[in-house]
């Protein structure tokens, strides 16, 4: 027999026994209600899987989607076993494992859609092994059941990695790019083909986009190819040796993404498009990486984005390390002519600030280490078949009917500041530049109730004359235009950086503070949660990322005033993407340098000077150490103009020359930058 045809076998035989059991009542209770209620859940997946969705009407495929669902809507999550609190409620000393294994279990959704028979049949027989193990007089221990699960990890961790890393770098992998391809766009039915929650947010913006020309179509996915083509350009890499493109975006804007497809290809590129993770042994935190639909729980996400702590020890990093490696060798051509990632990126949803459980599993101090050591090491394996000197990527965002009810006019404002005149901001960010230059320290202070109060040390330049430390950042793979970087010398670099209130990663933090000494992060508070620890691990989780100390990798001031005032005047400041936040102002990014695994590749402004501030003390290790030159991690934490007082250059002779004061321009030949505040 063939292995498809046993595979199939084995399917059909794990479908029938799932079925049997909800007619059966041999589990105890508590357990009782978990098992049936999970076969249900099993069994309505199965019937996607046998089906052919595109034959299914509007109506139908939306009913479909509310069923496989509703389990973890917010007003049905007190009594979900998805809901850690609930499982320990419930289950008792077994709520951790079978909370994991019900998220686990989840994946059916998404793989009975793409008909991967294979990630279907393991996920039965998963549940069909832990249900068996409780159907007998003698139940397992809470350990003897997590056992279970922690063999179902490491068994299968080699396919699910080769598996991810295919579907990253591999354009005959086409679900997606399938139904962006050919799919009757107008037929809003479309959007129930891939297997994602279908929100208002993803029809609003389909409905949206139909309702544009096919030329403002083409615009918007001219930005954004052209920005990834530029971004080639500038950092001087041959975008000829690359044949593939990974497109990441939310549905709904499959007109623009079918756009850029064709656009991308006369590039030379085909699309690579793949979807957010969806076994545990792939994800990352609550991050949602690739294509995807509607979040329609974030604290779902949220309470899962440690499940991982389950089975994480040495033998799990050097299994999944090992699978990484033997994966990227397998299909190492591939991989060489990968470009990188083009993503598009969504904002206006509701802010999200999460609640605490300690109920959800979370990684201890050791497993903290191994996590960091692990992102470390996978990191330097992808550079390795990916390399960082020859990828680039960009980014751009548009925002979702949730922002409000003049999502219309919202929508064609941040199309007018994704395509702001390049060259005009590109003169003034000279300008701002050629003072940076003058000097080694810039001073940032807070206004009113913000205390930041920081001293940046820069790079000496050599030869002022050929050499600068700032970039000139407009619009190819950070699009919109308006911000320079660069990357501090850590050493004298310190002080409190402080933020009312930001958005990072999707996660609100509130009344943050971050002390820095030598350039790294060596205390922190915000005020999300009661309890002081809580407020630190939620940084520790979602800031420094379990690292001990944490670099700043970069400042940069923000020049995109535009986007600034358009943030005021529809009330969206909370709710933009740090993509556009970052540009409202001077932000520092916690973690590695801009130019992280390309350190050795000269990089140029357009007056043709050499950045030269590509490296900091931290990054330089690479040279003795990769595993210590790397954090794996970059994340950026603006101050709004409302909330910044100055930023100065300090001379020799501790003589200033502001750039900005009290939240306003003030260098000669920056003064076009009010224009937007003054209107």
């Amino acid at each position: 027999m063939k292995l498809d045809e046993l595979l199939l076998e084995r399917f059909m035989l794990a479908k029938e026994r799932v079925l049997e059991i909800l007619t059966e009542h041999t589990v105890r209770q508590p357990f009782e209600d978990y098992f049936y209620r999970t076969a249900s859940f099993l069994a309505d997946t199965v019937t996607v899987m046998e089906q052919e969705v595109q034959e299914r009407t509007l109506g139908e495929l939306q009913e479909q989607n509310r069923k496989l669902y509703q389990d973890i809507r917010p007003e049905n999550y007190d009594t979900c076993y998805g809901n850690p609190d609930y499982a320990r409620k419930t289950l008792g000393e077994y709520g951790p494992a079978f909370s994991f294994l019900y998220a686990e279990l989840r994946g059916a959704i998404v793989f009975a859609y793409e008909k991967r028979l294979w990630d279907m049949t393991v996920l039965l027989e998963l549940f069909l092994e832990v249900y068996a193990s409780f159907n007998q007089e003698e139940i397992p221990s809470e350990k003897e059941t997590e056992g279970i699960l922690k063999s179902y990890v490491n068994d299968y961790c080699q396919d699910m990695v080769e598996r991810r890393i295919r579907e990253g770098i591999d354009p005959a992998l086409d679900f997606a790019s399938g139904i962006v391809r050919n799919s009757d766009l107008t037929d809003l039915r479309y959007l129930y083909y891939y297997g994602e929650y279908v929100s208002d947010n993803e029809i609003g913006v389909a409905e949206f986009l139909n309702s544009l020309s096919q030329e403002e179509i083409d615009a918007m996915a001219f930005t954004y190819t052209e920005g990834y083509r530029i971004g080639f350009i500038t950092g001087r890499k041959d975008i000829r040796k690359k044949k593939t493109v990974n497109i990441r975006y939310n549905l709904g804007f499959e007109r623009m993404v079918r756009a850029a497809v064709l656009q991308f290809e006369k590039m030379g590129l085909k699309p690579v498009i793949y979807r957010h993770a969806a076994h545990v042994v792939n994800k990352k935190n609550q991050m949602r990486i690739g294509y995807t639909g509607g979040i329609l729980n974030p604290q779902y996400d949220y309470d899962h984005r440690q499940d991982s702590a389950l089975f994480l020890d040495t033998d799990f990093m050097k299994r999944k390390l090992r699978a990484m490696q033997t994966s990227y060798e397998k299909y190492r051509d591939l991989a060489g002519v990968h470009g990188g990632p083009a993503c598009i990126e969504t904002f206006g949803e509701n802010p999200f600030s999460p609640v605490g459980k300690d109920t959800a599993w979370s990684f201890g101090e050791a497993q903290q280490k191994l996590q960091t050591q692990m992102d470390n090491e996978s990191g330097q394996i992808v550079n390795r078949y990916i390399r960082g000197d020859e990828r680039s990527f960009t980014i751009i965002a548009y925002p979702v009917p949730e922002i409000g009810g003049n999502y219309p006019e919202i929508f064609r404002e941040i199309v007018r500041i994704n395509t702001l005149d390049y060259e005009k901001y590109q003169k003034i960010q000279q300008t701002i530049i050629d003072t940076l230059d003058t000097c080694e320290w810039v001073e940032i202070r807070g206004k009113d109730e913000n205390e930041t109060d920081l001293l940046i040390h820069l790079h000496t330049l050599e030869n002022p004359e050929r050499q600068t430390n700032f970039e000139n950042c407009v619009a190819d793979v950070n699009i919109p235009v308006g911000e320079v970087f660069t990357s501090p010398v850590l050493a004298g670099t310190g002080g409190i950086l402080h933020v009312k209130k930001v958005y990072l990663n999707g996660l609100q933090f509130r009344d943050l503070k971050l002390t820095f000494d030598c350039g790294q992060v060596i205390d922190y508070s915000c005020s999300n949660f009661e309890d002081e620890e809580q407020n630190r691990k939620y940084i520790e989780d979602n800031i420094l990322f379990h690292h001990n100390k944490i670099a700043m990798g970069e400042f940069a001031i923000g020049t995109n005033t535009t986007a600034y005032v358009a943030a005021q005047k529809y009330d969206i400041a909370d709710r933009l993407p740090i993509l556009i936040a970052e540009k409202m102002g001077p932000h520092f990014a916690l973690g590695d340098t801009c130019y992280s695994w390309a350190e050795d590749t000269p990089v140029y402004n357009p007056d043709g000077k050499e950045i030269i501030a590509r490296d900091n003390e931290i990054s330089e290790l690479r040279k003795e150490d990769l595993k210590l030159a790397y954090y794996g991690c970059h994340t950026d934490v603006t101050i709004p103009y409302d909330e910044l007082d100055s930023i100065a250059v300090i001379d020799d002779d501790g003589e200033s020359t502001y750039i900005i004061r009290d939240g306003r321009f003030v260098l000669p030949g920056t003064e076009a930058l009010n224009e937007p505040f003054e209107k």
